[in-house]
């Protein structure tokens, strides 16, 4: 293939960014359950605050693996 041919690999890239476009920040989701376990990890007692949030941690993860984010 010649170096300035029109039909090179980089024409097929924009794909997957179509795809990122629709997909929503990870900032903009799960406010709420974000904020739940900020608070709850913030203002625990506790010796370990991660053991002892560990429901709400679990809901915000979850919320977001709903939409397609890993935490």
């Amino acid at each position: 293939m010649w170096p300035f041919s029109s039909k090179t690999p980089a024409a097929a890239a924009p794909a997957p960014a179509a795809a990122d476009a629709s997909k929503p920040k990870p900032c903009c989701v799960c406010k709420e359950e974000k904020a739940k376990r900020d608070e709850c990890m913030l203002f625990s007692t506790a010796a370990d605050p991660e053991k002892d949030c560990q429901s709400t941690i679990d809901l915000y993860k979850s919320c977001m693996a709903g939409f397609g984010f890993k935490v």
